[in-house]
């Protein structure tokens, strides 16, 4: 018997990922806990396991689309078994819906009406439930099932208990994988029915797309999607936004994958922009990191009363500091930033109110949270967009220590390997904006963090050391930090403390 393998929660509560990179294809001989694909969520890109052994029968998806959680992912089988009207993995048969009764049937008998409920669930299959007991227990379990355990899913014959809220109307038609189900598009135009109660609710399974057709005024019930199996995509929404019709969808098995996410930056591109009226180039949606990276600065602005303080610093002292060192011990010696890092950590020691965070207590007011110890963040531009790894417990660290551990986890970060953990649990972050050429800037704290201290560019200046004009290495330090949990005094005197480490490190080693 095959055995269909749904794309799992990853974490974080993350509701979707991208495939990036199928690593079988369908004829694969598969083993249990067998890396099968490398998808790319809002937090990190994860390699998924297989659950199962078998032969790969159905890839249920496109390298470059995006698949929200729940959805089927893999079918794994026996050679020459179809791939169709597999289960789902086990403990998640589907099970039938009742169908619409009482107020629910009254509106969705106006013709081109939805009702919240089902516009809320259009076009999304009914969420695989667990066989349970009365007391809630999943019941059976399976025996090729894994038993390593991704974040987000357990495996078969692993107890859990959940709750379920009771679905009060059913999926109108029946499913296009069920036998003798309709093979009728999804998107029957505003007061079209289908016959012998076969209507179904617009196949719209993103909330994205729910909400792009809200805001351009699209009825997703009079589009035909172009997705696989009629799915409504962000392109049917905006082609039917500018005019046209919805682009139709080419003949083809209902296994097809769907366009990839590269070609979706272009639709739209040709049209005229109706506010300028000059051509658009390309439409990009922003999704993935991007999205959260827009939410994240966006929610940091509208709470967070920043003040960013600065101060210029003779950091002539550090880099011959740093020389010396590398000159007695070339591949152990700290770098820069592992230095900068070390007393930015003894700052955040004497000043431990600009670790801290802000969060609401159990009667809902406000409390400023101190904690003990330090996940340094470091703020790092990647080919996916800016990300804020952490180094765990980085006051425990020696300069040289740091050094490791922070190319360690630059490098992770830029290969998109991070975990969900490291670019979630930092509490104080370092953002070194030399190397783009930067002298200085007023960075946006990376909530619910209090701080955020900048390094700029090192350069040749002019500076006055014991009554005389000399060039020295200067630097512009940056202190970011949030006005509701400290005062500048404290945020200044941090800043002032790590200002005077760099100027005389020797002094300052000696002394943490």
């Amino acid at each position: 018997m095959s055995n269909t393998f749904l794309l799992p929660d990853l974490g974080e509560g993350l509701t979707e990922a991208d495939i990036v990179r199928w690593l079988v294809a369908e004829g694969d001989e598969v083993v249990v806990d067998q890396p099968i694909v490398e998808v790319e969520t809002a937090k990190a890109l994860v390699e998924v396991p297989s659950p199962y052994a078998g032969t790969v029968l159905t890839l249920h998806g496109a390298e470059g689309q995006t698949m929200e959680v729940g959805r089927p992912l893999i079918t794994v089988g026996a050679a020459g078994e179809s791939g169709e009207g597999s289960a789902p993995v086990a403990g998640t048969e589907a099970q039938a819906v009742p169908p619409a009764t009482g107020e629910d049937a009254a509106e969705a008998d106006r013709p081109g009406a939805l009702s919240y409920r089902e516009e809320e669930m259009a076009g999304v299959q009914p969420k695989p439930d667990k066989a349970r007991g009365g007391d809630g227990d999943v019941a059976g379990s399976d025996e090729e099932a894994s038993g390593a355990v991704l974040i987000g899913y357990g495996t078969s014959g692993h107890s859990a208990k959940s709750r379920t809220r009771p679905s009060k109307r059913g999926r109108r038609g029946a499913d296009t994988t069920t036998a003798g189900g309709s093979g009728a598009s999804a998107g029957a135009a505003s007061g079209q029915g289908e016959q012998a109660g076969q209507a179904r609710a617009p196949r719209v399974t993103s909330p994205i797309v729910r909400k792009l057709a809200r805001e351009q005024g699209v009825d997703v019930a009079a589009l035909t999607g172009t997705g696989p199996d009629g799915l409504i995509t962000r392109a049917d929404v905006l082609s039917a936004a500018q005019g046209g019709d919805a682009p139709q969808a080419a003949a083809a098995p209902a296994a097809q994958p769907a366009a990839t996410a590269g070609a979706a930056s272009t639709v739209g591109a040709g049209s005229a922009d109706a506010r300028t009226g000059l051509a658009v180039v390309a439409r990009t949606p922003i999704s993935g990191v991007r999205k959260v990276i827009a939410d994240q600065l966006s929610r940091s602005r509208r709470e967070v009363p920043e003040v960013t303080a600065w101060l210029d610093v003779d950091v002539t002292a550090l880099l011959e500091l740093r020389a010396a060192l590398k000159a007695k011990d070339a591949e152990n010696a700290p770098s820069l930033l592992g230095l900068i890092a070390r007393f930015t950590l003894a700052g955040l020691r004497r000043y431990p109110v600009m670790n801290a965070r802000i969060e609401a207590g159990a009667d809902g007011k406000d409390e400023i949270v101190e904690v003990d110890g330090v996940h340094l963040g470091l703020a790092v531009q990647t080919d996916r967009g800016l990300m804020v790894p952490s180094v765990e417990h980085a006051e425990r660290l020696s300069a040289d220590e740091l050094t490791a551990a922070i190319n360690e986890t630059v490098t992770r970060a830029r290969e998109g390997k991070a975990a969900p953990a490291e670019l979630t649990r930092g509490t104080f972050t370092l953002n070194n904006y030399g190397p783009l050429g930067t002298d200085g800037a007023t960075p946006i704290i990376n909530v619910p963090e209090v701080g955020m201290l900048g390094i700029g560019r090192i350069i040749d200046r002019p500076w006055v050391v014991d009554g005389e004009i000399v060039v020295r290495k200067v630097t512009e330090m940056t202190v970011t930090f949030d006005h509701r949990v400290t005062d500048g005094a404290t945020a200044s005197a941090f800043l002032t403390f790590v200002a005077d480490c760099l100027n005389d490190p020797q002094s300052a080693l000696a002394r943490i």
